[in-house]
């Protein structure tokens, strides 16, 4: 906990700490950004080859072990679709042009875990497994991850444990895979995550432990509690290397996704990426695999809740991980519950001071408003938290970020990243649909 000293030298620091820690929205552009050449990374586009070439060695499994792999022949991927439909309901809500072409990264439709978390999550436990099954002799040929599929290795998982500590979506990615391989699984879930989230890891069959406190609080448990067992494997959500390499080959698909629409990328015609941030993993992996493939032609932006600016104030501050958003009297208490994360990861904010261009916050109210509106133009649904992105360009176009760099923003395409969604049980949605049509009723008749 920072002393009452320590905070207001801060203060006087950063005068932008004001207006976050008084929960207004803030942007903030990242001072510290270097080019893609100059930055100093512990990973490199190598890594990222090789997490993709594992990615391919286990097609086979999922093509055969989850009926809905079959239409995507065991990739998985999501769409990129243009919502010019968005793009003028967001311009008639706000009364502001977005320049440029906006697109959405459909995540929410990533199949089996219904969130970006099937990236990271899924790689790192097919990443353990790989090395279980290797270090027993028993993976010499491509044949042998068909095997996995059938079940043939349930009693060799058995021996060993998986833990994880979330807020909701990578929970279910981890248990949701864990459990089909025959780890036994235990998801330690925060106050933040969603009951019907909680319903459906069980009824996978992995084991739900629920604390009354934050992120922080179930992470350590879940760490302290996954390493007393010899047989057993913590994801480490605040300091992975596996998760953020999985995230990352996010890249190669989506250029081919660009190549296959026509989608020029280069310096006069750059990509603005905007990103939902918790505690940094997922939106720090995307970003390191974008600089890897377009370099210094993609623009990255984190999106938080105002109630729970973790990275921002990693980032601000330079104190990354040792600071939290507790320690500036911020509750951390968010509907947004995969981004209700109060300490940033250490791993991810290593690279994410040197790569992201800024981070913006944004409201609860106005994340509902988002879904609504979604909904209305695009009829497609998604979490609370996944619509944060949606408001980007308009947030950058407020700021002399572009006549900075020398953009011309007629010429950006800008992609919003959706985070999760598909899963959500029907009655969910609805109260999510009407909390955001009430707000935004609210906001006109005042």
């Amino acid at each position: 906990m920072l002393s009452e000293k320590e905070k207001a030298n801060f203060l006087t620091k950063f005068p932008i700490l004001e207006k976050i820690t008084d929960l207004q929205p803030v942007t903030w552009l990242n001072p510290n950004k270097r080019n893609i050449a100059s930055a100093n990374l512990s990973l490199q586009l190598q890594d990222m080859k090789e997490a993709e070439a594992r990615w391919q060695r286990f097609i086979p499994f999922f093509r055969l072990a989850f009926a809905e792999m079959k239409n995507t022949d065991g990739i998985i991927e999501s769409p990129l679709r243009s919502i010019a439909q968005m793009k003028h309901a967001l311009e008639n809500k706000f009364s502001k042009e977005i320049e440029g072409n906006l697109y959405l990264k459909c995540d929410h439709e990533l199949p089996i875990a219904g969130s970006i978390k099937a990236r990271g999550g899924f790689y790192e436990v097919l990443h353990h497994a790989e090395n279980l099954l290797q270090e027993a002799g028993l993976l010499n040929s491509p044949a042998d991850y068909e095997k996995l599929a059938k079940g043939e290795y349930r009693s060799f998982f058995q021996s060993y444990s998986i833990g994880v500590g979330s807020t909701g979506n990578l929970g279910l990615s981890i248990g949701i895979l864990s459990a089909k391989l025959g780890f036994n699984v235990s998801v330690y879930m925060s106050q933040d995550a969603k009951r019907w989230k909680k319903d459906l890891l069980r009824e996978k069959g992995a084991i739900v432990h629920e604390f009354d406190g934050d992120f922080s609080e179930a992470i350590a448990a879940g760490r302290k509690e996954t390493k007393a067992n010899p047989n057993g494997y913590f994801v480490d959500d605040e300091n992975s290397k596996h998760l953020f390499l999985g995230y990352s080959t996010a890249a190669f698909r989506l250029k081919k996704q660009l190549e296959e629409q026509g989608t020029q990328v280069s310096e006069e015609h750059p990509l603005f990426l905007y990103l939902p941030c918790g505690v940094g993993g997922a939106p720090g992996g995307i970003t390191f695999g974008m600089k890897q493939i377009f370099g210094d032609a993609v623009h990255c932006f984190f999106v938080e809740p105002t109630h729970s600016p973790a990275v921002l104030i990693g980032l601000l501050t330079g104190e990354k991980e040792k600071v939290s958003v507790q320690d500036f009297g911020i509750d951390n208490l968010t509907e947004a519950d995969g981004l209700a994360v109060g300490r940033p990861s250490s791993f991810a904010s290593s690279f994410s001071e040197q790569l992201i261009s800024g981070i913006y916050t944004i409201e609860d109210r106005l994340l509902f408003q988002l879904l609504a509106l979604l909904a209305d133009a695009e009829q497609t649904f998604v979490e609370p938290s996944a619509t944060a992105g949606l408001i980007g360009p308009l947030k950058i176009q407020q700021t002399n970020y572009m006549e900075k760099n020398n953009i011309n923003p007629k010429n950006v395409t800008h992609i919003v990243w959706s985070t999760g969604g598909s899963l959500v049980p029907e009655r969910e949605r609805k109260a999510f649909y009407e909390k955001g049509k009430n707000g935004d009723r609210a906001k006109t008749t005042r």
